[in-house]
C-alpha cells in the first residue's frame, strides 16, 4: 500500500473511532444515571474532544507491539486513568467543599460513567487498527529479571517524578490558573480550605501520573523524543479537552482557565516524566 492510502486508511480509522468514542460519552451518562440536559448543545465539542481523545491514544497503539487482551487493558488503563481517576480522586478530596456543587451521589456515577466508556472504547480502539490478533510471545525470563533488578532505579525516578509533579501542580495553580481565572477564582473558590494532607495526595497523585507514563512507554515502539512527545499529548489531551466541555459544575471562566492550566501543565509533565523514564533505553518486552 503506498503512503497515500496508508494515510487514507488511518483518517478512516480516526473518524470510525470517534463515532465510537462520541457514542460511548453519549450512552454512558444513561448507563450510569448521570443527567445529560445538555446533550445537544455540547454535540460539537463532544466530537471535537472525542477526535482529540482519538488521535493522541492511537499512536502508541499503532506504535506497539503488544495485541490482543494485553493490549485493550493497557489502553483500558491509560485512558481511564487519565480521563476519569486521576481527574475524580480530587474531586472526592475537595467534596466536602464542591457538595454545593456536585450532589455526593453524583461522584460514584462520575466513576461509573468513566469505566463505561472506557470499556467500550478500549477494545475498539484495539480492533480497529488491527491488534486484535494475539502475537506469540517467546520467554521473557530475561526481560522480567532485568526489571526485578531495576527496582531501585524505578523508585527513585518515581519519587522525582512525584515531586516534579507536585511542584508543576502547585506553579501553574499560582502563576497560570490564578491570574488567568482573576475575580472569577476569588468568587468561586472562596471557601476553599486545602487539607492538611495535600501534599502527601499530590505525591501520590503524581506518582499514579508515573505509572500510567511507564505503561506508555513500555507499550510502545520510538525514539527517545518520539514517545516523550506522545506521552506528553496524551496526558495534555486526555485530561485537557475534558475541560472543552460545558458543564454545570463550573463558571465558564475557570473551566477555560483550568483548560490552559491543565493543557499546558500536564504537557510539560508528561514530557519531563518521559524524559527521566526513558535516560537509559531499555529492551521492551
Amino acid at each position: 500500500m503506498n503512503q497515500t492510502g496508508k494515510i487514507s486508511k488511518f483518517v478512516i480509522k480516526i473518524f470510525i473511532l470517534t463515532l465510537i468514542l462520541f457514542s460511548g460519552y453519549s450512552v454512558a451518562p444513561l448507563i450510569s444515571g448521570l443527567s445529560n440536559s445538555q446533550a445537544s448543545s455540547s454535540i460539537p465539542y463532544l466530537l471535537l474532544v472525542s477526535f482529540l481523545q482519538v488521535t493522541v491514544i492511537s499512536y502508541p497503539i499503532l506504535k506497539s507491539d503488544w495485541s490482543g487482551i494485553k493490549l485493550i487493558l493497557s489502553t483500558f488503563v491509560i485512558f481511564y486513568g487519565i480521563t476519569t481517576l486521576l481527574t475524580q480522586i480530587e474531586t472526592l478530596v475537595f467534596l466536602d467543599y464542591f457538595s454545593k456543587i456536585l450532589p455526593p451521589e453524583t461522584v460514584p456515577k462520575l466513576f461509573l460513567q468513566g469505566t463505561v466508556v472506557a470499556a467500550i472504547f478500549s477494545p475498539m480502539a484495539v480492533i480497529v487498527h488491527g491488534k486484535i490478533r494475539v502475537k506469540p510471545y517467546g520467554k521473557n525470563n530475561e526481560a522480567f529479571n532485568k526489571v526485578r533488578e531495576q527496582i531501585f532505579t524505578l523508585t527513585w525516578k518515581f519519587s522525582v517524578i512525584a515531586i516534579i509533579y507536585v511542584l508543576i501542580y502547585i506553579s501553574f495553580g499560582m502563576f497560570v490558573f490564578i491570574p488567568l481565572a482573576g475575580e472569577a477564582f476569588q468568587q468561586y473558590y472562596s471557601n476553599l480550605q486545602l487539607p492538611a494532607w495535600i501534599i502527601p495526595f499530590q505525591l501520590l497523585r503524581g506518582t499514579l501520573w508515573g505509572a500510567i507514563a511507564y505503561l506508555i512507554i513500555r507499550m510502545m515502539k520510538g525514539s527517545r523524543r518520539e514517545v516523550a512527545i506522545t506521552v506528553a499529548f496524551i496526558f495534555s489531551v486526555l485530561m485537557g479537552s475534558l475541560l472543552l466541555l460545558p458543564n454545570p459544575y463550573m463558571p465558564e471562566k475557570i473551566r477555560l482557565a483550568h483548560f490552559v492550566e491543565v493543557s499546558t501543565s500536564n504537557f510539560l509533565f508528561g514530557f519531563m516524566t518521559a524524559l527521566i523514564f526513558t535516560r537509559k533505553e531499555d529492551n521492551k518486552d
